[in-house]
């Protein structure tokens, strides 16, 4: 019998109110057409502008690939890999240097052709591609930058609105990830460099919802 492909998958969203489940679904049903054995799925809630070294899923992919007999990295499209440029390009290479090829399903690419070389078209469009996600994430800052400009310079706030406070349900769903790492014994700071939650609202995590 001939042994099947061995593949991951990766899925991302932006923020805990949003769901990959759609994007975890179209690789499951692309990876079943192909006929690939899926050995590991990853996923989180997490932007897309975040380092590596704060995003916990990928590097765990990254390091799960290099340890075991993986073939293929599917994902639904570029950006849910990062929107930073050098990240992108940089998650690529990595994968490339243990001879992991990369899929993203969307546009139908894969960095590795069949013999295990790189796919130089394949290569040049994720560079482009890469390019215009960055410029994408800088544009939707610089607009929500001046979106806030422009409300203040009209009067009024940007924050929530006076005497609002969350209820614990919406603060625990809200901060389920950082709540998760701290119960597992990890600091402040290395839960800090995860996830950008600020030191104080960790602390107040910590000692409010976690029994460590």
């Amino acid at each position: 019998m001939e042994d099947k492909t061995k593949v991951v998958l990766y899925a991302r969203v932006s923020t805990s109110a949003q769901d990959y489940t759609r994007q975890i679904t179209e690789l499951r049903k692309y990876a079943k057409k192909q006929n690939y054995e899926i050995v590991k799925e990853f996923s989180e809630k997490i932007s897309g502008g975040k380092k590596i070294a704060e995003r916990a899923a990928i590097k765990e992919l990254l390091d799960f690939v290099k340890d075991n007999k993986v073939e293929k990295v599917l994902v639904y499209e570029c950006s849910r890999l990062s929107r930073r440029q050098l990240d992108f390009l940089s998650i690529i290479e990595q994968l490339t240097e243990v001879g992991v090829s990369l899929y993203i399903l969307q546009n139908g690419l894969e960095t590795l052709l069949p013999d295990g070389k790189p796919n130089p078209i394949a290569n040049l469009c994720f560079g482009i591609i890469a390019e215009f996600n960055n410029l994408e994430k800088n544009l939707i800052r610089a607009r929500m930058s001046s979106g806030y400009e422009h409300h203040r310079a009209s009067g009024g706030r940007v924050g929530r609105k006076e005497g609002y406070r969350k209820s614990d349900d919406e603060f625990k769903t809200q901060y389920d990830r950082e709540i998760s790492l701290l119960s597992k014994g990890n600091t402040l700071k290395d839960v800090r460099a995860i996830t950008g939650t600020s030191i104080n609202t960790l602390r107040k995590l910590k000692e409010n919802y976690c029994l460590i």
